[in-house]
């Protein structure tokens, strides 16, 4: 359905730090910059980037959005969570942990990037 995820940043060299960590616990591998001075990010057939804003505005998160990643495994989840808090990330709203809800069993695991766009690592638990 989707074609790439991509969010803003203030600082290509602060986010590649912290999403590489990000990408490294979930296997996969570091950003590319690429001619436009944009972070490319490939994992599992999917597409990630991180860009400063074309309009030469400050980069903002956007409220009420969160990108989710696809984790192989809760210690995946964890892993993820770690490395992004070790590298400029804010763990919010509850630990890493079990969620039961309208999508059933979940495992996730929330944090702000260093710009404040909200991730969320999830593995369906049954």
């Amino acid at each position: 359905m989707f074609s790439h995820m991509m969010v803003g940043t203030n600082d290509i060299a602060r986010s590649k730090t912290f999403y590489d960590a990000l990408f490294a616990a979930m296997g996969g591998r570091p950003g590319r910059e690429d001619a436009a001075g944009r972070l490319v990010y490939q994992h599992k057939g999917a597409m990630f980037l991180v860009t400063k804003p074309i309009d030469g505005q400050s980069a903002n998160p956007g409220n009420g959005g969160t990108i989710g990643f696809a984790v192989d495994s809760p210690e995946q989840a964890n892993a993820w969570h770690e490395a992004g808090t070790a590298h400029g990330g804010s763990a919010i709203e509850d630990p890493p942990g079990e969620r039961n809800g309208a999508a059933g069993r979940l495992y996730l695991a929330y944090l702000r990037d260093p710009d404040g766009n909200k991730l969320c690592a999830l593995y369906p638990l049954g």
